[in-house]
């Protein structure tokens, strides 16, 4: 290769910021003298990144806060790409952001510059028309789970596993006794982590409901403790709101800012809103029921796009119901109580969703950053 290589990044979340550092501190490595610009955040910056616009910008979630801020995010998405045209990176890499960085994607592969996308939207899951639109815009697709590269296979788009990077992350045998000192518990206790969801919108709709099933297990068990980590202090003052409003203030309960893998690590059994979040519990190792709960018209759109009878990812990687899966009318109280206490019942059942859940660890720690620079390299190989 002569010179050096000249690599476009986006990444719009924080998520996404994270996997990036890695990528990019992974293919420093095969190119030390890369030059990496584009749109990312703080993670990014640290690894190298020169940022274009910072991330926050596409760091938007739910329809109507993306309406509200369509004009600025196009405008800057129409500027990125005049301005990547102008300068020809070797490549391009567009991490998650579908909606995005596909658009984006598109238009540079028509104009001859390399275009890949990290994190395969979740057609497995539902709006599978994607994958056509996919396969027209990107040159190589680099994905999480090893059931998705398959999907690709029969249109021609070089797909590869990569793993998860939160399998390299989490460790095989979490410590659930140095958790549980980290929050000063009891380290005999009967700890359940409630996981209601990051999203204003997703506390909601399942506050309420966590607080109730809450408040069933605490009369039942008495010497029961109950942990939500939460990410934002909107978030927080959501889910306080929501305990006044349910007369539950005596409740045995802990709001943590953040550490929800200290809470996972340090439960029994875990109550999760269907998500990245329910892979997490998977890593730890903990008996879970995975939740969810909407509106009336988005869940009858989501069930009509459907493509498979699970929503949780340790039941998809399964291809079975591994944890019970309660949702919207599902969802009430006395159902998601009975559902957590028959797992912290169960002798036997911890132990078999252990192997079950290590065995799901093993396939996905497979390096993920080495693996997806590897991946790359023979493509800017060709471009350059």
């Amino acid at each position: 290769m002569s010179g050096p290589q000249r690599i476009a990044m986006v990444a719009g979340e924080a998520s996404g910021d994270l996997l990036a550092s890695h990528l990019i501190a992974a293919l420093k490595v095969q190119l030390p003298e890369a030059r990496f610009v584009g749109i990312g955040g703080p993670k990014m910056q640290a690894a190298g990144l020169d940022p274009w616009w910072p991330a926050e910008k596409l760091a938007v979630r739910g329809y109507a806060e993306v309406l509200r801020h369509y004009r600025e995010i196009s405008g800057i998405r129409r500027a990125l790409l005049k301005r990547l045209l102008a300068e020809r990176p070797d490549a391009f890499i567009g991490i998650d952001a579908p909606d995005f960085n596909l658009w984006l994607e598109g238009r540079l592969k028509a104009a001859g510059i390399p275009a890949i996308h990290f994190v395969s939207p979740s057609v497995w899951a539902w709006r599978a028309g994607r994958i056509r639109n996919i396969v027209r815009s990107v040159n190589q697709l680099l994905c999480l789970f090893p059931f998705e590269p398959p999907l690709y296979e029969k249109y021609g788009l070089p797909a590869y596993f990569v793993g998860h990077p939160l399998a390299d992350m989490i460790p095989l045998e979490p410590d659930q006794q140095a958790a549980r000192e980290r929050l000063n518990l009891d380290p005999d206790g009967l700890v359940f982590a409630l996981l209601p969801g990051s999203r204003q919108s997703e506390l909601q709709y399942m506050a309420a409901t966590f607080i109730a099933t809450a408040q069933v297990l605490a009369s039942r068990y008495p010497q029961a403790r109950f942990l939500v980590p939460l990410v934002t202090r909107e978030t927080r003052k959501q889910f306080e709101q929501a305990l006044w409003d349910a007369g539950a203030q005596e409740l045995p309960l802990r709001l943590l800012f953040g550490h929800a893998h200290d809470a996972m690590a340090a439960a029994d059994a875990v109550l999760v809103a269907s998500g990245t979040a329910t892979l997490e519990a998977a890593l730890f190792k903990k008996p879970m029921v995975i939740t969810y709960k909407m509106s009336p018209w988005s869940w009858r759109l989501m069930r009509r796009m459907a493509r498979q009878p699970w929503v949780g990812l340790p039941n998809i990687l399964a291809g079975r119901f591994l944890v019970p899966e309660l949702l919207q009318e599902q969802a009430t109280a006395a159902n998601l109580a009975q559902a957590l206490g028959n797992l912290v019942a169960d002798p036997v059942l911890p132990g078999r969703l252990r192997l079950a859940f290590t065995e799901m660890h093993l396939t996905l720690r497979q390096n993920t950053a080495a693996k997806a620079a590897a991946a790359i390299m023979p493509l800017l190989q060709t471009a350059a």
